[in-house]
């Protein structure tokens, strides 16, 4: 019997409530055990140690393989003397160093980066790792590989030839936005247009930079937030952006990374966002309460602490704490799917397509 391609769903209403992945949370040991499982090995023949973190849920529910269904997170390693064989693929990625140093080449581009340094991977850049020191180094990698390998379209070259990018030339820029509003054609008088497949085909390129967030100086600057009044309504962070994402406020066109100076004795006000966070906390401890439930972290420890639209907050101990949090946040912005709720008692806002936020930043400077 020939298997129907409709599902009824007349007179259908949404459930009440999300089914949200829980929280999950990897901690340092198991972090520590698994660099040193990974050093331990033969080297593979593309030099990439490597290994997925993934919540238990993913495959139950039919996604792809990541710590949350939109994002997968590795943990990658490379030994003294190490260098691995170039790839490129159509994911982005984000790197964060937790443990050594090292070089990575993109597109030609040498980054050289020690431990807490981030930097962004532009999609279809060639690159490859390298571990010129005399100490071994491990990375998190995170990237929306798990999204496009659930859609199937997760192109990935192995040895691929040297094929940089094309640079985006401003005078070609220019001429092709002059160009493309000969060819759009008006359709009504409410704004919407008609756009001809020669237009459809080649869109405004935007350069997507490969960009470096060195850890010496953004610590720095967040010691200039960190001793902010305790009555701050706010976070104290810095986001690491890439002009490329314009307002969608990211370091890759899918997430914002973050580094959080958290002094302690601070607790957030409960909140929550349609975007889902990812924390990895590298000083101090505290503990987050999501959906009512309590979770203790410390240095070392990666954590799923904010499933999308699940409530929750984050609390400092004793000692400062750094944390570097990964969000699908712009990704979220530009599919106008971003809720954020930022005090439980008033309405949450559609960000990005309404207006947003405030803090009360400028009372405490005045106070202070």
């Amino acid at each position: 019997m020939e298997q129907s391609p409709f599902m009824d769903r007349t007179g259908w209403t949404p459930p009440e409530k999300l089914e949200l992945w829980e929280p999950f949370k990897i901690s340092g040991e198991k972090i520590d055990a698994e660099i040193e499982r990974l050093a331990s090995q033969p080297r593979p023949s593309n030099g990439r140690r490597q290994s997925l973190i993934v919540h238990p849920r993913w495959k139950e529910l039919g996604v792809g393989p990541g710590l949350n269904p939109g994002v997968q997170v590795s943990l990658e390693v490379l030994l003294p003397g190490e260098e691995t064989t170039p790839i490129r693929h159509n994911s982005t990625q984000i790197n964060f160093c937790i443990e050594g140093s090292g070089a990575t080449i993109i597109s030609g581009k040498r980054i050289n980066y020690t431990q807490y340094d981030t930097w962004n991977f532009p999609s279809m850049a060639t690159y490859r790792h390298i571990n010129d020191s005399d100490k071994l180094h491990a990375r998190l990698c995170y990237s929306n590989a798990a999204m496009l390998e659930k859609l199937n379209i997760h192109i990935i070259e192995d040895y691929p030839k040297d094929m940089p990018l094309k640079a985006v030339e401003k005078k070609a820029e220019a001429a092709k936005d002059e160009g493309a509003t000969i060819k759009t054609i008006p359709l009504g008088d409410d704004g919407a247009f008609l756009m001809p497949y020669e237009v459809l085909i080649n869109p405004d390129p935007v350069q997507s930079n490969i960009l470096h967030w060195p850890w010496k100086g953004l610590k720095a600057e967040l010691a200039n937030i960190g001793g902010l009044d305790k009555n701050y309504k706010g976070r104290r962070l810095y986001m690491m952006w890439n002009p490329a994402t314009g307002r969608h406020n990211g370091i890759t066109p899918n997430f914002f990374a973050t580094i959080t100076i958290r002094p302690g004795g601070i607790v957030d006000r409960p909140h929550r966002h349609t975007s889902a966070a990812m924390n990895y906390y590298f000083q101090g401890s505290g503990h987050s309460v999501v959906e009512g439930k309590r979770y203790d972290w410390k240095a070392g420890d990666l954590m799923l602490s904010a499933p999308g639209w699940g409530v929750h907050n984050h609390a400092s101990h004793d000692d400062t704490v750094y944390e570097l949090t990964v969000q699908d946040q712009p990704l979220m912005i530009y599919m106008e799917s971003l809720l954020w709720q930022e005090d439980l008692k008033l309405p949450w806002r559609l960000l990005g397509s309404e207006q947003g936020f405030a803090t009360n930043a400028d009372e405490v400077s005045k106070a202070s």
